[in-house]
C-alpha cells in the first residue's frame, strides 16, 4: 500500500480527493487530511508517508516551501501537486518535471499520477526548479529528458531547436541535447513568451539570437552565429517586430 498524505486549506477539496483515492485507487491509503502546511509537516514526520497531495495555493505557506521544513535526507516522500492555476504557472509544472492536477481533479488523471510516481525517481532539485519558475516571468530553466535522466537547461542559453519527428534537437550556446520531445511540445511552453517564435514547421528560435532576415531564397533569419535557418512568410512581421525590439 501507498500511504499518503492531503494538504489542501479548503475542507471539500480534502474530501473530494480522499473519495477519489478510495474509489479510483485501491493501492492507495490516506492516513492523514491537514487543512495548512504545518499541521501537514507535522503529519509527515508521524505517519512517514510515500506521497503528499498538495494544494500549491494556501492562505499562509505556499505548498511550495513545504520542503523547507526538511532536510534533503529527511525527504523520503513524492508529491503531486494540486492547483486551480492555469497557463502560464502549468507551463512551469511541465518544464520542471513535477507531477500536478488541475482542479477539478480527473480520476482517470489521478490514477495515471499515481502510476507514474511508482515508476519514477522525483528529485528534490526539481521541486526547487519549480519554485524558481513559478515565481518568474519567464522561465528561466527547463528540465527536459535525456536517456534515463532529466537535464536542466539554461532558456536564455537556448539558441534555436529543431524538431525531427518524435525527437527534438536543441541547440545552446555551449551545448546540444537530442530529447524524446517533439517541437509542439516545446512550442505549446516556450512560445507564450515574447522572445520564442516558431519560425518554421521544423524550427523554434530565440529572438535573441536572432541578427537579421534575409529576403532572398523565400526568407530566411540569420543567426548571431551566421546561421541560416528558412521561416514561414506568415511568421515575417513578427519575426521584424521581434529584431526591431531587440536593435532598441
Amino acid at each position: 500500500m501507498i500511504k499518503a498524505i492531503i494538504i489542501d486549506d479548503e475542507k471539500r477539496a480534502r474530501l473530494n480527493l480522499r473519495l477519489l483515492i478510495e474509489s479510483y485507487c485501491p493501492n492507495v491509503s490516506v492516513m492523514a487530511e491537514c487543512e495548512n502546511l504545518p499541521e501537514g509537516v507535522k503529519a509527515i514526520r508521524k505517519h512517514q508517508p510515500d506521497l503528499v497531495l498538495l494544494d500549491i495555493e494556501m492562505p499562509g505557506h505556499s505548498g511550495l516551501e513545504l520542503l523547507d521544513f526538511f532536510d534533503q535526507n529527511d525527504i523520503n516522500f513524492k508529491i503531486i501537486f494540486t492547483t486551480a492555476y492555469q497557463e502560464y504557472a502549468i507551463q512551469a509544472f511541465k518544464f520542471s518535471a513535477v507531477d500536478y492536477l488541475l482542479k477539478p481533479i480527473n480520476p482517470e488523471e489521478l490514477s495515471k499520477a499515481i502510476e507514474r510516481l511508482s515508476k519514477e525517481k522525483q528529485k528534490t532539485e526539481n521541486y526547487a526548479l519549480l519554485k524558481e519558475n513559478i515565481k518568474q516571468d519567464s522561465l528561466k530553466k527547463i528540465a527536459v529528458p535525456l536517456g534515463n535522466s532529466l537535464v536542466f537547461i539554461e532558456t536564455d542559453k537556448i539558441i534555436y531547436i529543431k524538431g525531427e519527428g518524435a525527437y527534438s534537437e536543441i541547440i545552446c550556446t555551449e551545448e546540444k541535447h537530442l530529447v524524446s520531445r517533439n517541437l509542439k511540445n516545446f512550442e505549446d511552453i516556450l512560445c507564450t513568451y515574447p522572445n520564442f517564435i516558431r519560425i518554421q514547421k521544423s524550427y523554434i528560435a530565440n529572438t535573441h539570437f536572432i541578427s537579421a532576415y534575409n529576403k532572398s531564397d523565400g526568407g530566411s533569419i540569420v543567426l548571431k552565429n551566421g546561421l541560416h535557418l528558412p521561416i514561414s512568410s506568415d511568421k515575417v512581421d513578427m519575426i521584424l517586430e521581434a529584431i526591431t525590439i531587440i536593435k532598441r
